[in-house]
Formats: C-alpha cells, sequence, structure tokens
C-alpha cells in the first residue's frame, strides 16, 4: 500500500502541504519578512482582497521591478559612463604604456648613452688630470719663462732663477723617462723645447756671471754666484770663458798687490815697509818678496775652492791649478826683473846660496799648489840661474882664497893661509846650508865641498911635492888634519873623512918609515940588522960588528936613547899638529926598533951563537923595551 500510495500524483502535493504546515513561520526569515511586506499593502482580509491578492502582488512586483529596472537605467547610465571612463582610461593607459615603452627604450639608449657620457666625462676628467700634471710636470709657466727671460738684458739674477733652471733641468731629465716609457716623439718635443730655455737661460747666467767676475770684490763671493759657477759647469766653453775672465780681473788685483808691496807696503800682507827698502840685503830682500807670493797664492786658491765649492769635486782640482796659474803668471816679470838683478850683482857666495836656497824652498811649496805654472817654470828658471851664479862665485872665491901661485909653507910646515882662507869660506857657506832643509840638502853640500876642498887638495898635494919627504909628509899630515877637522863638524861626510884618513895614513906611512930609518941610523941598528937578515954561516958572536962589545954599545946607546929620545927624533915630528898622528908614527917606528931588538936578543941568547954572558948584554928583555918605548 505503500507504494501505491508513492505512485499517486496528489502524495507530492501533500508532502508539500504537510511540509508547509509543519513549518513554523516564525522561524523563516524569508517569510517574515515577506509578510511584512505584505502586510502594507494588504490592509484587510477580505474575500475580494485576497482574489486581488495576487494581482496586487503582481503589480507590486511589476512596480518594483520597473523601480527596479529604472534604478538600473540610472545604473546602467552610470555603468556606461564609467565604461566609456575606464574605456578613456583604458586608451590612455595605453597610450601612455605605449609612450611609457617608448620612453623606456629611450630611456635605456639615453641611460646607456648617459653610461657612456659619464666614463667619457670621467676618462676626460681624468685625461684632463693627467694633463695638468703634465703641464705641471713638464712645462714652464709664463712666469718661470719670465723669470728666466728676464726684463732687460742687465736685470740681475735671483734666487728664483736658479729655482726655475733646476726644474727646467729636472724636466729635462725626465724626459729620458718619459722617452723610455714609450713616448719617444713627446719626450724629444718636451727635451728640445727646455733645451732651447736652458740654453737661453745659460746664456743669461753666462753673461750675468760674467759680469760678476769684472766687478767681483776681494774674498767676496755671493752665494748665487756660487749656484752659477754650479750651473755653468755642465757648459764647459762657457765655464772656462768665466774662469779665464776672473783670471784676469783678479790678476791684475794681485799685481797690483805686489807692486804696492814692493814699492808703498801693506798692511795687510805681513811687511807694512815697501819690499825694495830691503834691497841692499838680498837674502832678505828675496826672502820677502817670495814670503809675500806664498801668502798671497794660497789666499787665491782658497778664493776659486770658494767659488767653485759647488761644483763637481773631480774637476775642480785641475781648474783651480790652471787658474792659478792663470792668475800668478803676471807676477813673472817684476819677480825675475829683481832677482835677476840680485844675481847678476856681485855678492859673496854665502848671500848667493841663501837666495838659491829661498828660490828652492818656496819653489817646492809653490810646485805642489800650481803645478806646471808659468811662476813655477819661471822660479825653475831662477834657481837654475841662482845655481849658476851660486857656483860661478863659489869657484871665483875659490880660486881667489888660493891665490895666482902656491904658496910654500913656512919653517913649521904648518898649512898655508890659502887653505885656512878655503876652510874659513867652506864654514861660511856649510853655515848656510846647514840651515837649509830638504832633498837637495846632501847633494848641496856635497857639491860644496867638491868645489872648494878638491882644489885645496890640489894645491896642497902641488906644495908638498916640493918639499923633502919627511917635510912632504908632515906637511900633507898638517893639512889634512886642518881640513879633515873642518870637515868633521858636519854631516854627509863620511865617504870624504874616510879618503882623508886614508890619504893621512899613508903620509904616516912614508913617516914612519922614514923616522924609522931615521932611528935606525941615529942607533946604529944598520950593520946589526943587516947580519941579522943574512944567512952568514957560524956564530953571529965571531961575526964584526956582532961581538959583545959591539952588542953592548948599541945596548948602551939603546938607553941613551931611552933617556933621551927627542934627540934622536927627526925634528919635523915635533911640527906635527895632530899628537895622534905623531903618536902613530912614533909608536909604529919605535916597534920596528923593538922589532930588530927583539930578533937581537933571541940571537944572542941563542947558544948556537956562542955569546958567553949574553944576559949580562941587555939590560932590557924586548917586552920591557917596548914597554918603554910606548910610554915615550
Amino acid at each position: 500500500m505503500a507504494s501505491m500510495s508513492d505512485k499517486n500524483p496528489n502524495s507530492s502535493l501533500v508532502k508539500r502541504v504537510n511540509k508547509l504546515l509543519e513549518s513554523r513561520p516564525e522561524n523563516d526569515k524569508d517569510t517574515l519578512e515577506a509578510l511584512k511586506e505584505l502586510s502594507t499593502f494588504f490592509t484587510e482580509n477580505t474575500l475580494n482582497n485576497r482574489r486581488n491578492l495576487r494581482s496586487k502582488i503582481e503589480k507590486k512586483s511589476l512596480a518594483i521591478n520597473e523601480e527596479f529596472l529604472s534604478a538600473f537605467r540610472e545604473v546602467k547610465s552610470t555603468l556606461d559612463d564609467i565604461h566609456r571612463d575606464v574605456l578613456g582610461m583604458n586608451n590612455s593607459i595605453q597610450s601612455m604604456t605605449s609612450r611609457l615603452q617608448t620612453t623606456k627604450t629611450q630611456t635605456l639608449s639615453l641611460i646607456d648613452r648617459t653610461m657612456k657620457l659619464q666614463n667619457e666625462s670621467r676618462k676626460l676628467s681624468m685625461q684632463h688630470e693627467v694633463a695638468k700634471a703634465f703641464i705641471r710636470t713638464f712645462e714652464l709657466s709664463r712666469h718661470e719663462i719670465s723669470i728666466l727671460h728676464g726684463q732687460t738684458r742687465e736685470e740681475p739674477i735671483a734666487e728664483e732663477f736658479f729655482t726655475v733652471i733646476n726644474r727646467l733641468q729636472t724636466i729635462h731629465s725626465s724626459c729620458r723617462i718619459l722617452m723610455q716609457s714609450g713616448y719617444q716623439t713627446l719626450g724629444l718635443d718636451v727635451m728640445q723645447r727646455m733645451t732651447l730655455l736652458q740654453e737661453a737661460a745659460l746664456e743669461r747666467l753666462y753673461r750675468w756671471t760674467q759680469n760678476q767676475c769684472r766687478h767681483i770684490e776681494h774674498d767676496q763671493f755671493a752665494p748665487l754666484l756660487i749656484k752659477g759657477m754650479c750651473k755653468l759647469q755642465d757648459r764647459p766653453v762657457l765655464f772656462k770663458y768665466i774662469i779665464d775672465e776672473y783670471c784676469t780681473a783678479r790678476r791684475a788685483v794681485i799685481v797690483g798687490a805686489f807692486i804696492d808691496a814692493l814699492t808703498l807696503g801693506s798692511n795687510t800682507g805681513g811687511t807694512p815697509n815697501p819690499i825694495e827698502m830691503r834691497a841692499d840685503d838680498p837674502t832678505r830682500y828675496v826672502g820677502d818678496m817670495l814670503a809675500w807670493l806664498h801668502q798671497a797664492i794660497p789666499v787665491e786658491k782658497e778664493n776659486i775652492l770658494t767659488l767653485l765649492k759647488a761644483c763637481d769635486k773631480t774637476d775642480v782640482s785641475d781648474q783651480v791649478k790652471h787658474a792659478l796659474g792663470n792668475i800668478t803668471e803676471g807676477l813673472c816679470h817684476p819677480l825675475k826683473s829683481r832677482i835677476e838683478h840680485i844675481l847678476d850683482v856681485e855678492a859673496p857666495a854665502t848671500v848667493l846660496y841663501s837666495v838659491m836656497s829661498l828660490i828652492r824652498y818656496y819653489l817646492a811649496i809653490l810646485s805642489d799648489i800650481i803645478p806646471d805654472s808659468v811662476l813655477v817654470n819661471t822660479l825653475s828658471e831662477l834657481l837654475e840661474l841662482s845655481e849658476r851664479s851660486f857656483n860661478a862665485r863659489l869657484q871665483k872665491e875659490t880660486r881667489t882664497a888660493l891665490g895666482d901661485r902656491a904658496e910654500p909653507p913656512g919653517q913649521d910646515l904648518v898649512p898655508a893661509a890659502s887653505v885656512s882662507r878655503l876652510l874659513g869660506l867652506l864654514s861660511d857657506v856649510l853655515s848656510v846650508a846647514l840651515i837649509v832643509t830638504g832633498e837637495d840638502r846632501e847633494k848641496d853640500i856635497q857639491r860644496i865641498v867638491s868645489c872648494i876642498i878638491d882644489p885645496l887638495l890640489q894645491e896642497v898635494d902641488e906644495t908638498a911635492t916640493r918639499l923633502p919627504a919627511v917635510d912632504m909628509a908632515v906637511y900633507l899630515l898638517n893639512c889634512l888634519h886642518q881640513i879633515h877637522s873642518t870637515l868633521s863638524l858636519y854631516e854627509y861626510m863620511d865617504q870624504r873623512l874616510e879618503r882623508l884618513q886614508a890619504q893621512s895614513d899613508a903620509q904616516i906611512d912614508t913617516l914612519t918609515s922614514e923616522l924609522a930609518s931615521s932611528l935606525v941610523a941615529n942607533l946604529n941598528l944598520g950593520p946589526i940588522y943587516t947580519i941579522l937578515q943574512g944567512r952568514e954561516h957560524g956564530p953571529l958572536s965571531a961575526i964584526p960588528g956582532m961581538d959583545p962589545v959591539s952588542v953592548k954599545e948599541f945596548t948602551n946607546k939603546l938607553e941613551s936613547f931611552l933617556l933621551m929620545s927627542d934627540a934622536f927624533l927627526l925634528p919635523q915630528i915635533s911640527l906635527l899638529q895632530n899628537s895622534n898622528h905623531r903618536s902613530t908614527a912614533l909608536k909604529r917606528s919605535f916597534q920596528v926598533i923593538g922589532a930588530i931588538y927583539k930578533q937581537l936578543y933571541d940571537a944572542c941568547h941563542d947558544p948556537k951563537n956562542q955569546y958567553q954572558n949574553p944576559g949580562g948584554l941587555f939590560v932590557r928583555t924586548p917586552e920591557d923595551l917596548l914597554d918603554k918605548l910606548v910610554s915615550q
């Protein structure tokens, strides 16, 4: 039955009615709202109203729809306006988007170009800075160029000039680095431009320095002048011209000062009185002139060293020597003429030697300061002239002291007066020579001694040859003793003293031989000595002259000789001036007598000679006799 009811068409309606009946309106908000709305126009619940409810509802619904339509028409109109506005905005946006895209494209290009321009600007800025730095490094400003050129030719040079020229030289040196870095063309251009500026600046500096040297004050050197000489050192020709200009100015000054010192005197040169006031004293006259040079030349040397103190030290020494030689050249003529006049005058040898020594002394000093200069060559010539004059004068005085003819000795056999005169001359000259110091001192002394002693010995020998042997030996010994005594006072005489001693020994030998012969003769030893030297057979006592009586006579005479030896000696022995010579000759001759006596004594005591009482024949033994003779 259930299934059948389900198939009933009214069942669904029933369900709906049931559902409606079962539903509670107060819980349905929509229903409540509908009823509330219905109450607004369904005021009376009548049949007619219920019948017309549907149409009223439909009319109400239509009115509402119309209102809604009207409202939507306005909305649509508004939406259409909005749509149009939106379309306009869309078009505007599309246009703006298009333009923005175009602008964006253009902006990207602009940004890219801007970045390129910025990079190029930075590059140009950097190049600008590099260019400015290059200009600062490799170019001179107008102000600097104006400082180099000066306003006029006579405008003095200031400290700024050297600052600019130093900068110019720095730029010139930097160009080499520039060329080594690969900028040969630029480096050459800059170097050429700097070279032209440098040459012009150095030309101006040369003119200014030359003018300064012409009017330079004595011992006054401006620091700028010293700097100028340093800068000009790189230009040897200009540098030499400046030095020559300075030397010319200083030569005139120093020659004037020398002439003033000679004729007027000088309070600054150490000679307040004129030097020529002492012309009558050649030694002091020449010494004062040379001393003045010795004081003035080092001052000039210091001046030149000050002038060149900023220059390269390796080149300065030669420049200084050349400059000093140039400056002192003007002193040669006044100095040479005066010294030649002194040497031409008949002055003593001692004076000429003093002059020669002074010239030699100052020549050695000045040769170290200004070697190979005209002044040194002049002094060398004056030294040679003074040596010739001294030698000639010494030879002349030696000949004068010797005399035209050799003086014979007197009875006392003392040296002739010429010997004393020559030895006096020698002492005078050597007294001057000993004061002199230097390498030539020994050579001078040897030459002086040879010049005087050799002729003296020759004259003594010539004089002695005219005398008997004993007188000749005594005279020569006296002369040699006097010469030896004089020479022994001086140094460097060892070899000559040895030769004199050898000559004396030879004469002592001669004198000893003569004295021994005289003693043998005076003591009658001749026959005895002859018999003793012979080789006769038989005993000596049987030979005439060797008999005991003869031997006794000899020993008695020998005793007399021992008591009064002077009576048996040669008288010339007492004329010997040297006691050593006398004692040596006597000792040697006594030794001869003693040797013969010993030989006789031994022969007499020899049994084969058959002397009966040999001890009674002799008073003394040979040793006692020799001691006695030596003690004489």
